[in-house]
């Protein structure tokens, strides 16, 4: 997992050149470029990992790109695509905003835990709330929105009341915080700070090791999700959809035409045959009852 944002011109040759190296090499993954920078995802062997890690070393633009590994068994993904986006995350914000120019004053793990245990924070999770409710920092606010580009109109209607508070931000690997924080500020907060490295990073940190955090940390791969605290007893935050037994294991809907992603215990998955509701249980296009 890695991000950087810096000036990529003709993103789209970029990529096409990139696409093809990954693949040549035998990389899988998920890798944005936009004129704003580059964010990714890949897996692969360790030579194939370290081979390309070097390579894009070898660029001066990305001399310094900060890699964040895990070992796990195999491939956490299913192919490798390289595509072209306008924004890395997506924000659709009127004026431009560059994180190199603004953005939150950043904290390492270990002053993270020491500032989140401060009474006078407030602790906002950048990420959606299907992300939040698979784990989370202890006493974050969860944010009602399903994508990105949802947080600015929430700021400004709901959140707009913490301005004069000190605001800590985290997501995933750090590249949403870095607009996030930048956005903060740009509104008018006064005091913001964003986990450098994101909940990934934090998890990493052998002194830390992920304390505070309740549940497992999302992740847009195979995996679906990962643990984080290896200090405190683990905590499962989410809920069942159909039962509401405390559970992390978050499933695909069977219905093929829905998909939904939601929560559901191994009891309820026999009983729903992995289906959201009694209509997408019923469907045609279901992929485990259809060919029962």
């Amino acid at each position: 997992m890695y991000y950087k944002y810096v000036k990529i011109n003709n993103p789209e040759f970029f990529a096409e050149e990139h696409l093809g190296y990954c693949r040549d090499l035998g990389l899988k993954g998920r890798i944005l470029i936009s004129p704003e920078g580059i964010n990714g995802t890949c897996s692969g062997s360790f030579s194939q990992t370290e081979k390309y890690i070097e390579h894009m070393r070898l660029d001066e633009r990305f001399k310094d790109l900060w890699f964040k590994t895990d070992e796990v068994r195999g491939h956490v993904f299913k192919k490798m695509h390289v595509r072209v986006k306008q924004e890395l995350v997506t924000f659709r914000l009127p004026v431009d905003l560059d994180p190199n120019v603004l953005s939150g004053k950043h904290l390492e793990p270990k002053e993270w835990l020491e500032l989140m245990q401060q009474d006078d924070v407030i602790i906002l999770d950048g990420r959606t709330d299907y992300e939040y409710d698979l784990g989370h920092f202890k006493n974050a606010i969860r944010p009602p929105v399903k994508s990105f580009r949802e947080f600015p109109e929430w700021v400004e209607n709901e959140f707009k009341h913490y301005k004069d508070k000190k605001v800590l931000t985290y997501c995933t690997g750090g590249v949403r915080c870095e607009k996030l924080s930048g956005y903060l500020l740009q509104q008018g907060f006064k005091d913001v700070y964003q986990l450098n490295g994101g909940i990934v990073n934090y998890s990493h940190d052998p002194d830390v090791k992920g304390k505070l955090f309740e549940g497992k940390c999302y992740v847009f791969d195979e995996r679906i999700s990962v643990p984080v605290n290896f200090a405190d007893e683990y905590t499962v935050t989410g809920k069942c959809h159909h039962c509401g037994v405390p559970t992390d294991r978050y499933v695909n809907c069977a219905n093929l035409d829905c998909h939904r992603q939601h929560f559901e215990c191994e009891t309820c998955e026999e009983k729903w045959a992995r289906s959201c509701s009694e209509e997408c249980m019923q469907a045609p296009r279901h992929e485990i009852l259809q060919n029962a």
